[in-house]
């Protein structure tokens, strides 16, 4: 980063470039190209299929409102369909009960770092667009994700599994990348139809190169800390997330519990430790749908312990041992 500032070049430039074939070889795609968000490359890779008015998109409910959020400004309709019990993504069952003429395509999101069952959502016959916002570095049947569906998604916030402080990517084969790209860069076009302002900086793409190069440290950091979690909480009053091997990168470690997780969140907070639901609100809630059970019963029973490579041994015996108090 200090190099970028050294040359004074911080706009687009080498750094995005390497970034993009670097992140490509990690997803085990064609190509990649960064952008300025993680919602940016939603709506990008979207558009990039030609979806619009007419279509309809299907999404999970038990999500960030960023997919819904990407699906109406392309003008299509989000069509939610409820959670997996097993990954916490999206249920395929459900998902093919929701299928029509007008479905366009179906995103798929990695939930909290465990790869999805890609094959089944591959079965429905429409385009995926996988969202590894919290999964980059997982694999599933030897491959990593993001190299299954038609497009993926990254971002690149700062509380994801590596960060350019504030950035995405779309990646898939060079022929939809060169539409993501052509709709990313609003400028020195012949033509004048609309487009967008959603580069990623040289400075921010530097950043990111320097967590790629760390990222395989950080993974298995993290899984390091989802192997003491199991251990200090063996026996506990709670579910833990399923032992899933390469499958699971643990962007988040979240246990089930049985009782209301706004009373163990706060009972957790009291002893100094910041816990959360690991999905806000399901999408559903906000538009006063029912007819989503599992998404529900996940709301109502789960909490996002802390998980990242900085937090030391000690830290994660003081959480374990709070959350014990907290469910006593």
């Amino acid at each position: 980063m200090a190099a970028v500032v050294r040359r004074g070049w911080v706009a687009p430039g080498p750094e995005v470039t390497a970034f993009e074939h670097e992140l490509a070889a990690r997803l085990g795609t064609e190509g990649a190209a960064a952008v300025s968000s993680g919602s940016a490359a939603l709506e990008l890779a979207l558009r990039a299929l030609d979806v619009g008015a007419g279509d309809e998109v299907i999404i999970p409910t038990y999500v960030c409102d960023a997919l819904y959020h990407a699906v109406c400004r392309t003008g299509a309709t989000p069509v939610l369909a409820d959670a997996d019990p097993t990954t916490c993504s999206l249920s395929a069952a459900d998902a093919r009960a929701r299928l029509t003429a007008r479905t366009r395509c179906v995103i798929v999101p990695h939930a909290f770092g465990l790869a999805a069952d890609v094959p089944s959502f591959l079965a429905l016959g429409v385009p995926v667009i996988e969202d590894c916002a919290q999964t980059l570095g997982a694999r599933l049947d030897g491959r990593p994700v993001g190299s299954f569906g038609t497009l993926a998604v990254c971002s690149f916030y700062a509380t994801k599994l590596l960060t350019t402080g504030e950035g995405g990517a779309v990646a898939g084969p060079a022929a939809l990348l060169e539409r993501v790209r052509d709709a990313r860069d609003y400028d020195q076009h012949d033509d004048l139809a609309p487009r967008f302002n959603a580069k990623l900086s040289d400075l921010a793409a530097a950043l990111g190169r320097s967590q790629l190069a760390r990222f395989d440290a950080f993974v298995a950091r993290r899984r390091a800390v989802a192997a003491r979690y199991r251990e200090r909480l063996r026996g506990a009053p709670c579910v833990l997330p399923p032992d899933a091997g390469p499958r699971h990168v643990y962007h988040r470690f979240v246990v089930e519990v049985e009782r209301p997780p706004d009373v163990v969140q706060a009972s957790l907070a009291a002893r100094g430790v910041a816990a959360r639901r690991p999905v806000y609100r399901p999408a559903h809630r906000a538009l006063g749908l029912s007819g989503f059970p599992e998404a529900d019963r996940l709301w109502a029973r789960t909490l996002s312990l802390p998980c990242y490579p900085t937090l030391t041994d000690g830290e994660i015996d003081t959480v374990a041992a709070a959350l014990r108090e907290s469910l006593a």
